[in-house]
Parts: C-alpha cells; structure tokens; sequence
C-alpha cells in the first residue's frame, strides 16, 4: 500500500512540474516575442540606420518636387507621430519589464509624461522640411484629449509647425482619409510619411495579410517616392491582420495563429 502511495505521489508530482513548466515557458514565449521588437528599436545600429534611410530619401524626393513645382504652389507633407516622428518604445519596454499587457491607462501615463525621443533623423528633417517653405502636418491617432500632451512634447522636441493648426489627431473614426483631405484641399500633399501603410491610404485598413499584400503590391511605384515607411516592429495593422483582427484573444490562441500564419520550407511552394 505504502509502494502504491509513493507512485501516486510521484506521478502527482512530475504532473505537476511539468505543468508549472509549461506555463512557465507559454510566459516566457510570449516575453520574448514582445521583448525583441522593443530590443531591435532601442539597441540595433540596424533600426538607426532604417530611419535615417528614410528621411535620407523624404529629402531627395521632395527636392526633386520642389524642382518641379509651379511657382506660388503650396506644399506640405502629412506625417504620422508615432514610431515615424516620436519614439515610444519605452512605453511597451515599462509594460515588459512590469509583466503587463498593453493598456489604454499605461498608453495614457505615457503620453501625459511628453517625454518621447525624437526617432533618428526626425527632427533634424523637419527642419530641413521647414526651411525649403514646406509647411508640416502631423496626422495622429492620438485622442484629440491628447492634444496638449502631445503638443508639450513637440516643443520639447523643438519640431517646426508644432501648434494645435498643425495638428490633426483622432476624434471618432480611426481612418485618417478626412484628415488627410482636409490638408489636400488647401495644400498640395508633396509627401506622406508613417510607420503603419494606414498612414498612406485607406487601401491597408482592415484587410487580411493577402489583401495587404496586393495593395502595397498595386502601390509599387509610390513607396520611396510618395510614400515614405518608417520601420516598426512593435505593432501596428500588421499584427492585427496576423491575428485576423480578433480582440480579447488569451496568449496560447495567440501563439497558435502566429504559428498558423508562419510558412516553413517544407510548404514553400506548395
């Protein structure tokens, strides 16, 4: 009886250490799969050199728009704020480091500090911008109680145009089309920078990784000439459309579909 007791307690026990192991690990996975995009914006020389890539080339493109341009036009660009302008990924870091998910009241904390960095070469293409008479638009999906915040943080950065005219941010709708009509009826959009292909046009909201694919495919001509994209691999509409824009799903659901969604060699062409 006393033998039968010890199995039991010993198949008990490994059961139970394996379990702790695994959520253990199912923790761990998901630490890290929010930890390296934070770690690949805040440590790489890669992600530096991406971003001053694309204000490098926003400069080549407009000067050649300026070249062209009919005297008297009046020209300006639309660029989003953050992760294309203002570098919030000491926002999430906090998150990771306090083991919390993201949440609208941290996101809130965070932007109340107006304490974001510049993202490389952003500030210093602004006024590059500024100083050919190229007026800025900043188009953000920060509420527009986020106003003020903001606003301090863009004078802490010394950004040109950084006034309440100039900026556009998110009353209702999340689509920024009406905000970015509203500049084109009085200016001629010469560029639009973003981070997310949302910035750009309404062809990206909403749709599935396959659509997202032919539209960027459709607008092939645009990127590095109209559009300018500045890397972030934090988030963004390309991670919703990995989860299939599904809200409220736990961290195992999420792992499965990113699994579901990866394509290893063996399917390749298949």
């Amino acid at each position: 009886m006393k033998k039968i007791l010890a199995i039991a307690a010993a198949a008990i026990f490994t059961v139970g250490l394996t379990t702790q192991c695994t959520v253990t690990e199912t923790t761990d996975v998901q630490t890290d799969v929010r930890a390296y995009p934070v770690l690949f914006h805040q440590t790489s020389a890669e992600y530096r050199a991406l971003c001053y890539q694309a204000f490098n080339l926003a400069k080549l493109q407009l000067e050649l728009k300026l070249e062209k341009a009919a005297p008297g036009t009046k020209l300006a660009i639309v660029t989003d704020l953050d992760e294309t302008i203002m570098d919030n990924s000491f926002s999430e870091a906090e998150n990771i480091i306090l083991n919390r998910e993201y949440n609208p009241d941290g996101w809130a904390e965070w932007v109340e500090m107006a304490a974001a960095p510049e993202v490389p070469g952003a500030v210093e293409f602004l006024h590059w911008v500024a100083g050919k008479g190229i007026e800025v638009f900043y188009i953000s999906n920060r509420r527009v109680s986020q106003v003020d915040a903001t606003l301090e943080n863009l004078v802490k950065l010394n950004l040109p145009y950084a006034d309440k005219d100039h900026m556009l941010f998110r009353a209702e709708e999340s689509s920024k089309q009406a905000r970015r009509n509203t500049v084109a009826s009085k200016f001629e959009i010469a560029l639009l920078l973003g981070d997310n292909l949302n910035d750009f046009t309404t062809a990206f909201e909403g749709g599935t990784i396959e659509e997202r694919f032919a539209a960027t495919d459709s607008a092939r001509n645009d990127w590095g000439t109209r559009f300018i994209v500045l890397p972030n691999a934090i988030y963004g509409e390309w991670e919703s459309a990995i989860y299939d824009y599904k809200k409220g799903l736990t961290n195992p659901e999420k792992a499965q579909l990113r699994k579901e969604k990866m394509t290893g060699y063996e399917k390749l062409g298949k």
